[in-house]
């Protein structure tokens, strides 16, 4: 039996003293979809225990809604929009007093964040949020994070998708080693969670788009994700350095296994060396505003050599965006590879695309910058295979 994953594990649960806990709404909901406070007493409980053996603790908390339907004994999820934000909005202070209620027996506050998508999109805000958060871990409190429901909408682009991203970019934010995703499954398995002969993979080694083929989602009314936004949540963080972990948030004291190092659920490993803050908010938080379509050359240059892309090596270009807008960098199959920003606008670009970098001057009258996006402003988003360790 391959002792690799049990000493990884090991190795990060000793190195990691900053942690970012998130759990889903199916783990403090009841079945009816009502708050369980009992449940939530408990992962309060053990979140103080790692705060006093020396941690740091961030917790991303769903249920929200599952509070407000509680408050206002509602038996269904509401559909209409207005109503879920209304909910939402009713129940996020009974959420965090649930919390609170527990940390305060052990002289800790439960800090309330609500963000939205462009509070981590826009760099000046970005940063304020770092700020904060560090600044709250300061003073010994817990930072519980969720999402602003009450003004996220996704027509206006304001909203994660679900807090699987959401952690995983607050993982990101913060450069904490370890994010822990506490959910209504064991973890990652190699079928359907409900088939009897599926085994769990106690580790992934890499992660990419052929991961999607492990993810098995159970369809409920009750949240937003499942096992597929996990693993890509998951892709965002390995591909930035740090690992993951999927566990079972219904077992009492696996947060605590987890973090003593034992075989608890899925771990997801690093894909390589951590990512710079810079290159972080660049590949995972800001919004591209267009699409670079690249030959396979110049997509070869970028995943595997860490060069910087010129126009010689665009094929397309799609979107208005100015300079210094984040782009995306596509591969000929059209699979998203990196993200960085671009030294030219898309109207110049779209007269230089396919020439060499001294054709440049000829063609726009000037050269201000050879490179198009340089490795420096160009961050890697996926890593290149999936393979598993299943002992």
């Amino acid at each position: 039996m391959s002792r690799v994953p049990d000493l990884a594990r090991q190795e990060i649960s000793a190195t990691a003293r900053l942690v970012v806990v998130k759990v889903g709404t199916r783990v403090l909901t009841h079945a009816r979809g009502h708050l369980d406070t009992e449940r939530i007493a408990r992962l309060a409980e053990e979140i103080n225990q790692l705060c006093e053996s020396g941690r740091q603790v961030v917790l991303v908390s769903s249920g929200a809604v599952g509070a407000g339907m509680s408050l206002l004994q509602l038996v269904r999820r509401p559909s209409d929009l207005a109503q879920l934000q209304a909910v939402a909005a009713i129940g996020q202070t009974h959420l965090i007093q649930a919390y609170d209620q527990t940390f305060r027996q052990h002289g800790r506050h439960a800090a309330q964040v609500l963000l939205t998508a462009e509070d981590l999109q826009h760099r000046t805000r970005y940063l304020n949020v770092r700020n904060t958060l560090f600044s709250l871990l300061e003073f010994a409190a817990v930072p519980v994070i969720n999402e602003n429901d009450t003004v996220a909408v996704d027509e206006l682009m304001t909203t994660f998708g679900d807090n699987d991203r959401l952690a995983a970019l607050v993982t990101n934010v913060l450069r904490a080693p370890l994010l822990v995703i506490l959910s209504d499954v064991e973890g990652v398995f190699d079928g359907d969670p409900e088939d009897p002969g599926s085994q769990l993979l106690p580790c992934v080694d890499a992660l990419d788009a052929a991961a999607r083929r492990l993810a098995r989602d159970r369809r409920s009314g009750l949240s937003k994700g499942g096992m597929a936004s996990k693993l890509e949540a998951a892709r965002m963080v390995t591909a930035a350095g740090e690992s993951v972990i999927i566990a079972s948030g219904h077992q009492a004291g696996n947060l605590t296994r987890i973090m003593a190092g034992e075989s608890v659920g899925t771990l997801l490993l690093a894909g390589g060396k951590s990512v710079s803050p810079w290159k972080r908010w660049i590949g995972f938080s800001a919004r591209p505003r267009g699409t670079l379509h690249l030959d396979a050359g110049a997509a070869r240059a970028i995943a595997t050599d860490g060069r910087s892309l010129l126009a010689i090596g665009i094929a397309r270009v799609e979107g208005e965006f100015g300079k210094g807008d984040v782009v995306a960098l596509c591969g000929p199959e059209g699979g998203e590879i990196a993200r960085g920003l671009t030294n030219y606008s898309a109207v110049e670009l779209q007269r230089i695309r396919g020439l060499q970098s001294q054709r440049i001057a000829q063609v726009l009258g000037h050269r201000p910058y050879e490179e198009v996006v340089h490795r420096n402003n160009l961050t890697l988003v996926g890593n290149q295979h999936v393979s598993v360790t299943r002992n």
